[in-house]
């Protein structure tokens, strides 16, 4: 099964939930295959379907003040904070083709990292009983917040690799009070290459989907979005 990948870098977050919406539109249309986008936001908290603002600890001016952007979101999940050094990935895909179960889907996209982690980095990471995402020790690596709409995917994981872990105080990870948060970076000692780590993710995600990726650049993205505007 084919899966188009695109790298984006650092994005705005609104950026890439339009483009998500799009995409979502023409996925549900069977107008593309299933595809994947890749990518950094700058420091955002994002709001899912079970926010509790009392779970954002730092007051919202101040945060503002700071140029970090609050917005609503209709993933599952409380807060969770989105930056610089940290992987997000939206997938957009057909569950048809999938497994046609939510529970299956995420419970695979745990397991891209947990082998990613097991292969290349000799880690033992693993899942919650009580909390999504996947975990070393007590502390969440890769947080996962999805929505489904006419069973295709949109959102996704959000994967510390050399993620500002400090920024994690403004809020209550996912409404969490009894964990932590790693990365990459904290637990091997050193700031890691994200070019390499985003290959990793694409190759992983492709073996755990059992797809074949085709990375795209940001004007084949464009191309397909902008074919939306002439349906």
């Amino acid at each position: 099964m084919e899966l188009l990948v695109v790298i984006l870098g650092e994005t705005d977050y609104l950026e890439s939930l339009q483009m998500q919406e799009r995409l979502l539109q023409l996925r549900q249309q069977d107008q593309v295959p299933d595809i994947m986008l890749l990518l950094q936001h700058p420091p955002t908290l994002t709001l899912g379907t079970r926010e509790n603002r009392h779970n954002i600890l730092t007051p919202e001016e101040v945060l503002q003040q700071q140029g970090v952007k609050i917005y609503k979101s209709n993933r599952g999940g409380d807060v969770t904070y989105h930056g610089p050094g940290q992987i997000v990935g939206y997938p957009i895909l057909n569950l048809n083709g999938h497994g046609k179960s939510v529970r299956v889907y995420v419970n695979k996209l745990e397991e891209v990292f947990i082998q990613l982690l097991k292969d290349e980095y000799g880690l033992t990471a693993g899942r919650d009983r009580q909390y999504t995402g996947v975990w070393i020790g007590n502390e969440k690596i890769t947080a996962i917040g999805c929505a489904v709409k006419r069973w295709v995917t949109m959102h996704g994981f959000a994967f510390n690799v050399n993620t500002n872990l400090s920024h994690f105080n403004w809020i209550n990870p996912c409404g969490i009070t009894d964990r932590g948060v790693t990365s990459l970076e904290k637990i091997l000692g050193q700031s890691q290459d994200m070019d390499k780590v985003y290959r990793q993710v694409v190759t992983y995600f492709s073996l755990v989907f059992n797809c074949k990726p085709q990375l795209i650049d940001r004007q084949h993205l464009q191309d397909i979005l902008g074919g939306q505007a002439h349906e």
